[in-house]
C-alpha cells in the first residue's frame, strides 16, 4: 500500500507547509493531494510544489466540476502535467449541492450523468490528437453551428493523465469502476469495504477490468489522547451524516447506514434536523471514527495500518501536518 499526504491547504504561509512536503518527497511518500472546497483552489498549490519537489506525484482531491468547464480542466491538467514532468493525478468530483448551488451558482442536477460526460470530453481534450466534438445533456461542443471544434494547442507530456472519480454513492462509485483510472471515496472502512466496493465491482465488470486504484484521503494524528482526537473529528462527520435536504440524497448518511451504523446515523440526523448540533456531534460513534481515521499512539497506528494493508485500498493519503506520523505510516505500510 502506498502512502499519500493530503494538504487541506487553508492559506497558511508556504514556509510552514513546504518543509513537510519536501520531507514527504524525501522519505518516499507516493503522492501529495490538494483539497478544494470553497477556500484555496486545488491547482495553484500543486503548481508551486511541482517546482519544489522531484518525485512525489501531485493529486487534485478534488477539482469541482461546477467551477470549471471540461476544456478548462483539460488545459489546467495538461499545463500542470508539463510543469511537473508527468506527475499529475487528476481527481474530479461533483462536490455537494450547497457548494455547487451556493458558491458556484450552478444547478446540482444529475451528478453521475454530468461526471460521465465531463470525463469523456476531458479525455478527448487531453489526448491532443483531434478537434473535440461532443453532444450531451450537460455539455455541447461546439456550442452552436456558428462555431467549430477546437484542439488543444499544447505538446503534452502524456496524452493520458490518470483520472480519479470521487464519490461514495452507488451510482458515482459504479461510474468510477466503469470509466476512471482511480476512485476517491469520501470515507472508507477497511473492515466493511465489501459494502462500499460492491458498486465499484459492478462498474469494473462493465469495463472488463478487475481493479483500479483506490485512494482514500483521511485524517491521522499521533496522540496519547485518543478521546480528544475523536472529539476533534466528530463535528466533521456529523456535518457529513446529519444534513437532510428535501429532494437531495445524503450519500454519507446512506453509507453510514449501509456500513452498520444505521441507529447512530438516524440519531445524528434527528438532532441535526432539530438544530441540536452539539448532540448531533456527540452522537458520532467512536467505532466509526476508529475505522475511517488513524488516531492514537504510534503502536496503535501501526496496528491500524496493518488493517488498511489487508484491504483493497492502494493509497492511504493522510490529512496531517506531522512529519512523525508520515514516518510511522510509511514504515508500517512498507
Amino acid at each position: 500500500m502506498r502512502v499519500g499526504l493530503a494538504l487541506g491547504y487553508h492559506g497558511e504561509p508556504i514556509s510552514e507547509l513546504l518543509p513537510l512536503v519536501e520531507h514527504a518527497d524525501r522519505i518516499g511518500v507516493d503522492s501529495v493531494w490538494s483539497v478544494e472546497e470553497y477556500g484555496a483552489d486545488g491547482v495553484t498549490i500543486l503548481a508551486y510544489l511541482a517546482a519544489k519537489t522531484e518525485n512525489i506525484k501531485l493529486g487534485t482531491g478534488i477539482l469541482q466540476l461546477a467551477g470549471r468547464t471540461p476544456a478548462n480542466t483539460a488545459m489546467t491538467a495538461l499545463t500542470l502535467d508539463i510543469l511537473s514532468e508527468g506527475r499529475l493525478l487528476l481527481g474530479l468530483g461533483v462536490s455537494v449541492p450547497w457548494i455547487v448551488e451556493g458558491w458556484h451558482g450552478s444547478e446540482f442536477g444529475k451528478p453521475v450523468k454530468r461526471m460521465r460526460e465531463y470525463v469523456e470530453i476531458l479525455r478527448k481534450a487531453v489526448a491532443c490528437d483531434e478537434r473535440v466534438s461532443f453532444e450531451g445533456e450537460y455539455y455541447r461542443l461546439p456550442f452552436s453551428d456558428r462555431s467549430r471544434p477546437v484542439k488543444a494547442l499544447l505538446d503534452p507530456v502524456r496524452t493520458v493523465i490518470p483520472t480519479y472519480v470521487a464519490g461514495i454513492g452507488p451510482g458515482m462509485t459504479r461510474l468510477a469502476g466503469e470509466v476512471a483510472d482511480g476512485w476517491l471515496p469520501g470515507f472508507y472502512s477497511p473492515e466493511r469495504e465489501k459494502v462500499m466496493t460492491a458498486p465499484l465491482d459492478e462498474g469494473l465488470g462493465r469495463s472488463g477490468r478487475s481493479a483500479i486504484d483506490i485512494t482514500v484521503i483521511t485524517h491521522g494524528a499521533i496522540t496519547n489522547d485518543v478521546a480528544k482526537a475523536r472529539d476533534e473529528l466528530r463535528p466533521l462527520y456529523a456535518a457529513y451524516i446529519g444534513p437532510d435536504i428535501p429532494g437531495v440524497r445524503n450519500t454519507y448518511y446512506e453509507l453510514a447506514c449501509g456500513l452498520g451504523f444505521e441507529k447512530e446515523a438516524h440519531v445524528i440526523r434527528k438532532h441535526h434536523r432539530e438544530k441540536r448540533r452539539a448532540e448531533a456531534v456527540a452522537a458520532v460513534p467512536d467505532q466509526l471514527l476508529d475505522e475511517v481515521a488513524l488516531l492514537g499512539p504510534a503502536e496503535r497506528i501501526r496496528d491500524r495500518v496493518a488493517a488498511w494493508k489487508e484491504s483493497r485500498v492502494t493509497t492511504l493519503a493522510l490529512i496531517t501536518r506531522d512529519k512523525a506520523l508520515l514516518d510511522v505510516v510509511c514504515e508500517a505500510a512498507a
